[in-house]
């Protein structure tokens, strides 16, 4: 749950920097980033949305089964 809730995380604060009007995102680690178009703020909403979205999705499993043959 700890990488959802930060994914969570960042998806407010882009949305909050895109709504402000703002292009510029510091993280608190001291990274620093900056978005030359509101398309390339939207994308990367987006791949966030994304993440989260692959995030709550069940695991798949796939079983496999051998044989000689007869």
């Amino acid at each position: 749950m700890a990488v959802r809730d930060s994914l969570e995380d960042r998806l407010a604060r882009l949305r909050s920097v895109r709504a402000d009007g703002v292009r510029r995102l510091r993280y608190t680690d001291g990274k620093e980033v900056e978005y030359r178009t509101d398309s390339e703020l939207a994308a990367a909403i987006a791949d966030v949305e994304r993440q989260i979205a692959g995030a709550n999705a069940p695991a798949k499993v796939v079983y496999l089964a051998t044989s000689k043959g007869l």
